[in-house]
């Protein structure tokens, strides 16, 4: 074992072992008292129920993330990779196809082993909670469509790639930047028009109390709202939630029908007033920027790393090449990418609090933005006392107690 082998391993097994601690430390805290801010929301058998999905769902996790370790490691150390590059070149294709037929037989045993996780996950864990709403026509339907999704967009993405670096030289890596950013901006921009209605329905809101306050408000604030739809989120979990997509004249409010059903105006007005803080702080647009500086430097570092034999020895390769050079790098950078990705949570964090005070501050209305939270966290079944580690480590949003603290305490 070399040493990127040996710093791959050593952060595998760090990251595993540091979210099994953060796991433990969380059931460890549970207390049985239900928050008092919290007593007309939940009664003591769903705050108990809630807290036996936390248990469910982490034991599950825990199953799901060891079996996918093993079978990383087997794999590796069974000198699985480089028998998968001798079959992809036995077809004799090009670089640029043989590396797709490499990297997509890798993704496709990927998804086919995690296939049964999903099933139970969905068919027996949300079934036996209440959530899950999903029909077998459904889920494979989702699987299908998903699938030919991939191979058409990740398959062009992919082939653009190995297309740059195997033929563009030195300046690959800003080739590569360039296209895949205004590749992904042009994915972000189609897809609620394109890709989302393939998944789910979208019906635009109808007219009446819920649009007009939505309309008010949003006019209130000067934002430019056109695009307000109903998304049939029903149709596969009674959870519920609220988003925005795409940007420009495609720019869409959804609003899952879940939510529709269970909050009140003023609460749905309140959730919306911190989606539009979000746009109105810049939050999307400053994490657009960071994840585009975040991929120009990881193709640079490609580019560095790609004619380095250390890192095919580390997969037992004895054949450089540009599609198995993507795949190792992309589990190096992972090493990386683990501490960005705690740096992005504490950042999201603080953002959220953000638009919170926006909403605050713009609605005049608190109390309606923390009881569309209780009333989030009780149909969803949150956990409502993480322990600050999990949070630490697994968090994009604080925990609802401290961010409902923060509303009420905010200055109108």
């Amino acid at each position: 074992m070399n040493l990127i082998a040996g710093i791959i391993v050593v952060t595998i097994v760090t990251d595993y072992l540091l979210h099994l601690a953060a796991d433990l430390l969380n059931l460890k805290i549970l207390k049985n008292e239900l928050p008092d801010s919290f007593n007309k929301f939940y009664d003591a058998n769903r705050y108990k129920k809630s807290q036996k999905y936390l248990r469910v769902r982490t034991r599950f996790d825990w199953i799901a993330s060891t079996f996918s370790m093993l079978v990383l490691f087997v794999f590796w150390f069974g000198k699985g990779f480089p028998f998968l590059d001798n079959w992809a070149r036995s077809w004799n294709l090009s670089p640029v196809l043989t590396g797709l037929i490499y990297m997509g037989s890798l993704l496709f045993f990927k998804a086919l082993l995690s296939l049964p996780f999903s099933i139970y996950s969905t068919f027996v864990i949300e079934e036996r909670f209440g959530f899950n709403k999903t029909r077998w026509s459904t889920f494979i339907s989702d699987i299908i469509k998903g699938l030919i999704l991939f191979i058409i967009l990740g398959g062009c993405l992919l082939s653009g790639i190995l297309i740059f670096f195997e033929y563009a030289g030195a300046a690959a890596w800003w080739y590569c930047w360039i296209a895949v950013t205004f590749f992904m901006l042009f994915v972000q921009f189609i897809a609620p028009t394109w890709i989302m209605p393939i998944f789910n329905k979208f019906k635009p809101l109808e007219e009446g109390k819920i649009k007009d306050a939505i309309l008010s408000y949003a006019a209130k604030i000067n934002y430019p709202v056109k695009n307000i739809f109903v998304m049939d989120g029903s149709k596969r979990s009674s959870k519920s939630n609220a988003f925005f997509t795409g940007f420009g004249k495609n720019k869409r409010i959804i609003l899952f029908d879940t939510l529709i059903e269970r909050q009140g105006i003023s609460e749905l007005v309140a959730i919306l007033a911190h989606e539009m803080g979000h746009y109105k702080k810049k939050h999307i647009l400053k994490a657009m920027i960071v994840g585009i500086v975040q991929m120009g430097i990881m193709f640079f570092l490609f580019s560095m790393f790609i004619t380095r034999q250390e890192l095919f020895d580390a997969f037992y390769m004895p054949h450089k090449s540009i599609y198995s050079g993507l795949v190792f790098f992309a589990m190096l950078y992972s090493t990386m990418d683990f501490f960005m990705k705690i740096f992005m949570q504490m950042q999201s964090r603080k953002n959220e609090y953000q638009a919170d005070r926006f909403a605050v501050k713009t609605t005049g209305d608190p109390q309606s933005l923390a009881n569309s939270l209780k009333k989030l966290a009780s149909d969803n079944l949150s956990n409502l006392t993480p322990h600050p580690f999990y949070v630490f480590l697994n968090y994009s949003h604080p925990p609802v107690l401290d961010r409902i603290k923060a509303i009420l305490n905010a200055k109108i």
